[in-house]
């Protein structure tokens, strides 16, 4: 009897036929929107994991790829979120100055 592995988990829309080229047999279904979303996100703290582990271009490849699924599912502008990117950090900074707050000191 053939071992048998489960996953649960998102994938890329390529990975069954490369399953399938390893001449491995495979099962898969379609996501409603929720569960798609729900493993979207978790595919967003898979990936980050995966970037801490081997901090690599490859690693922030699959960041990005997993971002613009998001950004897809929400139907957001890219352009629109460059914008509101710039815009906060003209009014609140990036993070080039690695700044840690340490505590605030109420009067």
């Amino acid at each position: 009897m053939a071992e048998e592995i489960l996953y649960d988990k998102l994938i890329r829309d390529k990975i069954p036929e490369i399953i399938e080229n390893a001449g491995k047999k495979y099962q898969i279904h379609k996501a409603d929107d929720q569960e798609y979303l729900d493993k979207l996100l978790l595919k967003v703290e898979e990936e980050l994991a995966e970037f801490k582990e081997d901090p690599s271009i490859a690693e922030m490849a699959d960041i990005f790829e997993v971002l613009d699924a998001v950004i897809d599912y929400f139907d957001f502008e890219r352009e629109e979120i460059k914008e509101y990117q710039l815009k906060k950090r003209k009014e609140r900074g990036g993070f080039k100055k690695q700044l840690i707050l340490d505590k605030v000191f109420e009067k």
